[in-house]
């Protein structure tokens, strides 16, 4: 029978751990720099919608104008940042998450 502290402990040896790190390194790698990039693209869209008018006004084709090209465009740039980090993670992040479950398995048991 394991206690809470020995439980505890796996854990904070887990997180001490070079694969912990090298995890964390590649996850904060990928994330920070493309929630960065994603949230200037969305502060661009919204500064322009209210500063721009004139521009995000003007007509591309038909009744369709600049506002609706770039509010499709969040929506697809939303969904490619979640299948690009879908790639990334299941070629970067999940190998080591699954060799680190399986040590605190194997520790656990």
């Amino acid at each position: 029978m394991t206690t809470r502290h020995q439980e505890t402990t796996i854990y904070e040896q887990i997180q001490a751990s070079p694969r912990f790190q090298e995890l964390r390194k590649k996850f904060r790698s990928w994330t920070f720099p493309m929630t960065v990039a994603f949230l200037a693209w969305y502060l661009l869209y919204v500064l322009l919608s209210g500063f721009a008018r004139g521009f995000m006004a003007a007509k591309v084709l038909g009744n369709i104008n600049v506002a609706m090209i770039f509010g499709i465009l969040q929506f697809v740039s939303t969904f490619l940042i979640a299948w690009a980090y879908s790639r990334h993670a299941a070629s970067k992040l999940d190998p080591i998450a699954e060799e680190l479950r399986h040590e605190v398995e194997g520790k656990n048991s």
